[in-house]
C-alpha cells in the first residue's frame, strides 16, 4: 500500500528546522514501525512538502499513524512546524 501525505509549513516555520525535525522522525520514529518497507519526503515550492510511504498493510499504516498522533514529542515538535489544515493523505494499493 502507498500512502502520499501533502501538507505546507506554518508561515512562521523555519524550513530548516523542519529539515533536522524530519530527519529524527524518519530515523527515530518511521523506521522503527513494523510495516514500513519506505519513505522519502520531499519539497517543493511555497513551503509544501510530501511524504510517500510504502506500507505492507493499512492496518500498518493506521498503527503507526495512532502512534504518531498520540501525545509524546514527535507530535509536539509536528504541530509547532506543520499547518494542520494542509494536511491530506490519499492511500492507493499496488497493482
Amino acid at each position: 500500500m502507498i500512502e502520499i501525505v501533502t501538507f505546507q509549513l506554518r508561515k512562521d516555520a523555519d524550513p530548516e528546522q523542519f529539515k533536522a525535525f524530519e530527519a529524527k522522525l524518519q530515523t527515530e520514529f518511521y523506521y522503527h514501525q513494523p510495516g514500513l518497507e519506505r519513505r522519502t519526503t520531499a519539497g517543493g515550492e511555497n513551503q509544501s512538502y510530501v511524504c510517500i510511504l510504502h506500507w505492507d498493510s493499512a492496518a500498518a499504516a493506521d498503527a503507526a499513524a495512532t502512534k504518531l498522533l498520540v501525545a509524546n514529542d514527535y507530535a509536539d515538535e509536528r504541530a509547532a512546524l506543520v499547518d494542520p489544515q494542509s494536511i491530506e493523505a490519499t492511500r492507493y494499493n499496488a497493482l
